[in-house]
Order: structure tokens, then C-alpha cells, then sequence
């Protein structure tokens, strides 16, 4: 082997002679060779640098530099590698922790942005902005709801309004406030290109609407909302609360309500036809009262059709109930065939029968009214059990009380005869729709009161 070794004094102004053929280096080492890569190195010392060159026995080169300190110095080093793998540590360690950093903050800027989106939607007012412009070519300006619902009805279709069209409504509902709150959903009233109407909002899907409905996503839940007409008197429960009625409007009041559930329970055959549906939570707050005082009845999500073709009732798969207070005694002792559709038209009949005595109760005779009461008021609590319930409807067969004026009245008198009729314990002699109507307009007819 060969080795050929040059040193030189570690100062800048040193001059001397080379020893062999090597070069000097003051304050600093040269360039070594590892592995065939130039690396670069500086040192400071007060004593000599050196250079060396080692043959060895595969013909190669190595080159080692280092220092030599003067006498009585113990410093002396050697290679400068060590110092290489330091240099490409501190780059290797600055690039992680720029990387780290600049995720870091990526990061939470992400998360800032999403928080922001997510509050700025849920501060949105609940109400629908107005849609696409396209939106207003499906529906032409000047269109009302009635004409809408008047061409969905030409069509013979029996579908309604076609879906666009009842997302375009939707889209372009303003709520302005609400109006009610039950177990199901809100109700609250809202304008339609300037047109109040009534929207029914669910927290489920188990609805189906009049007019038009949307689904709207709210991030936590889907909401369904029902667009019907609106009516400024409210339910009849509300009307009933707040309002004296004469003989007339108590008449008025009676007939429109059972020509309602006459056209409910009759199926029609034509082009416009409908099957014959029972309600199945006929109350005084199911019932909306016109300006004109006509009623009309509404909510109709327990409702079941009859399918003449294959002798079948059509039971919606909803986990809602029927109103305790207004349930006849075969669906307390669970006694009703649910497979018989004429057992869910008397089931309607006993309901009626009791807003009938609502409706009474309330009719002006001799200067003397009774306060609106629900009814059973005096002999279950606010909030009936089925407990409470089928004690004083199946067992003791109790039904409410007429005031002792009605019989010093004919209209109230036959009134009272009527709603007897209706809330029979036998499901089977109970009085039909049609048949109270016609009563109804008979002793209209009488008092000569034109409906």
C-alpha cells in the first residue's frame, strides 16, 4: 500500500513547503471523496491540516483529511463524514417540520371554514328563498293554488300536481310565522307569490300532501312539508273556543263538515273518480273553518282507502294513533275489524257525533250558551289514558251530557237526537254520512236557512 500524506501550518499567511506531493490547507480541509461523491468541509485549528491518499488492494483510492493540534495539544481529528450526516440530518429534520407545519394549518383552516358554513346555514330563518328562474317557467305568472289544483283534477290522472311542479311551489314559500305545534310537526303560515297558504311541517315522511310538498334537508333531520289553503279562523277546535253561534251558523258549521266526510267515505267513479276513504282522527282540531263559515276537513295521515277492486283496505305503515279522547269503544277494547272497511266508516261516525255536541254546545237559545268544553271534559282527565278511556266509553258506556235548554229548543232537540245516533255503542246502528246530511238539510229546510 501506498500512502502519500501532505501537511501544512493551519494559518492563512503560513507558507512552506509541501511535503512529497501533496498540497497545503490553511484553516480548512479540502474536498474528500466517499463512495465516489465530493463533499465539502471547513475546520478552524492552530495546529496543522493534512491530506492523505491510501492505495488500496482493489486498485482504488481513499482520501482522508484531518487536523493535527501543535505540541501539547490533545486536539486532533479526523474525516469529515461524521460532519456530512450531521449537515443532511438538519435538512432531512427542517423539511419535517416544514411539512408538519404547513399541514398543521391547512388543517385548521379546513376546520375553521366548515364550522363557518355549518353556523351560517343554521342561522338560516326557516322559510324557502325563491328558486332558479327556470323554476318560474313551470308555473305561469297569475296562477293561483285553486287553479293549479283545478287543472291537476282535469287531468283524470288522479296523481295531482306533477312533482316539478310541487317543488317549484315549494321552492318559493316564504314562512312568515307559526301557527300550531302537535306531536308530529309545526304548522305555520307562509305566502305564495303573495297568496297566504298553510304549511304543515313533519319531522317523518309518513304524510301525504294536498296541495304540494318538498323535502328539505336540515343537516340533522329531513323535513316534509305539506302546502295546503290557508284559513284565518283556524280548526274549529279554535273557532269553537272563541266564537257564539246562532241557529244558522251552527247549521252551516254541521253540514259542510258532514258533506266533507260524505265525500270522504263515497267512492266516485268517473274520470275524475276516488276510491271511498275513512279518516280515522276526526276531531274538532282536524276540521278548518272558511271565511265564509263552511268547514272543510284536513289531515289526513291516518287515513285508509278502500280498494273496490280487490275488496281490500289500504292501511298506511305509520306508527301515528288516533286521538283517545274522540275513539269510538270498538278501537279501545280493540274490537274492530281491520279488514272490513265499513268498521273504519262508523269508527268516523262516533267522532262525529261527538263534534256535533262540540258545535251545539256552543249555539245561542233563550240568551243562554254554554263555555266551549272538549269532550268527556267532566269525566276523564286533560290527558285520557286508554285506561280512562275504555272505563267510560265500553264499560260504563257513558256519553257527554246535553244542557237541559236543548229541549226547549227543536233545532238543539234534534241536534241532540242526531249526535245519539251517531255515538251508538253498535257500530252497525250508527248513522252514515250521507244520511246526517240529509237530516242536516231537512231541518235547515225547516228554519228556512239556505246553506
Amino acid at each position: 500500500m501506498e500512502i502519500n500524506i501532505s501537511l501544512a501550518p493551519a494559518k492563512n499567511d503560513l507558507k512552506h513547503e509541501p511535503y512529497g506531493h501533496a498540497h497545503f490547507f490553511p484553516q480548512s480541509v479540502p474536498e474528500i471523496s466517499g463512495e465516489g461523491e465530493g463533499v465539502s468541509s471547513n475546520s478552524s485549528t492552530d495546529g496543522y491540516c493534512f491530506a492523505m491518499v491510501e492505495d488500496d488492494d482493489s486498485g482504488g483510492q481513499t482520501f482522508t483529511t484531518g487536523c493535527i493540534g501543535l505540541e501539547g495539544s490533545d486536539f486532533q481529528c479526523r474525516g469529515t463524514l461524521l460532519h456530512e450526516s450531521f449537515a443532511e440530518g438538519n435538512a432531512h429534520h427542517k423539511a419535517l417540520l416544514i411539512s408538519v407545519t404547513v399541514c398543521s394549518v391547512l388543517i385548521v383552516l379546513i376546520i375553521i371554514f366548515c364550522y363557518f358554513r355549518y353556523k351560517r346555514q343554521e342561522s338560516r330563518p326557516l322559510r324557502y328563498s325563491i328558486g332558479l328562474e327556470q323554476d318560474e317557467t313551470y308555473i305561469p305568472p297569475g296562477e293561483s293554488l285553486k287553479d293549479l289544483i283545478e287543472q291537476s283534477q282535469s287531468s283524470g290522472s288522479g296523481s295531482g300536481l306533477p312533482l316539478l311542479v310541487q317543488r317549484t311551489i315549494a321552492k318559493q314559500i316564504q314562512m312568515v310565522k307559526q301557527i300550531g305545534k302537535g306531536r308530529y310537526g309545526e304548522v305555520w303560515m307562509g305566502k305564495w307569490r303573495g297568496e297566504k297558504v298553510a304549511v304543515k311541517v313533519f319531522f317523518t315522511t309518513e304524510e301525504a300532501s294536498f296541495i304540494a310538498a318538498d323535502i328539505k334537508g336540515t343537516g340533522s333531520w329531513t323535513q316534509l312539508y305539506l302546502i295546503t289553503d290557508y284559513h284565518e279562523n283556524g280548526s274549529l277546535y279554535d273557532y269553537l273556543k272563541s266564537t257564539t253561534l246562532d241557529t244558522k251558523a251552527m247549521l252551516k258549521l254541521a253540514y259542510s263538515s258532514v258533506s266533507g266526510l260524505c265525500h270522504l267515505h263515497t267512492e266516485i267513479f268517473s274520470t275524475q273518480g276516488k276510491p271511498a276513504i275513512a279518516h280515522r282522527d276526526l276531531k274538532s282540531k282536524n276540521i278548518l273553518v272558511k271565511k265564509n263559515g263552511t268547514c272543510c276537513i284536513a289531515d289526513l295521515g291516518l287515513a285508509v282507502k278502500f280498494i273496490s277492486d280487490t275488496n281490500e283496505v289500504d292501511i298506511p305503515p305509520n306508527t301515528r294513533v288516533g286521538t283517545k279522547r274522540y275513539m269510538p269503544p270498538e278501537v279501545l277494547d280493540e274490537s274492530l275489524n281491520r279488514n272490513h272497511f265499513q268498521s273504519y266508516i262508523m269508527a268516523d261516525m262516533y267522532s262525529f257525533g261527538l263534534i256535533l255536541w262540540e258545535i251545539a254546545r256552543r249555539c245561542v237559545s233563550g240568551g243562554i250558551v254554554e263555555e266551549y268544553q272538549l269532550p268527556y271534559h267532566d269525566l276523564v282527565p286533560s290527558d285520557p289514558s286508554y285506561e280512562d278511556m275504555r272505563e267510560i266509553v265500553c264499560i260504563k258506556k257513558l256519553r257527554p251530557s246535553f244542557p237541559n235548554r236543548w229541549s226547549s229548543d227543536e233545532c238543539l232537540r234534534q241536534m241532540g237526537k242526531l249526535m245519539t245516533e251517531c255515538w251508538a255503542h253498535n257500530p252497525a246502528s250508527r248513522l252514515t254520512a250521507l244520511r246526517v246530511k240529509k237530516t242536516l238539510a231537512k231541518m235547515s229546510e225547516s228554519q228556512d236557512i239556505k246553506l
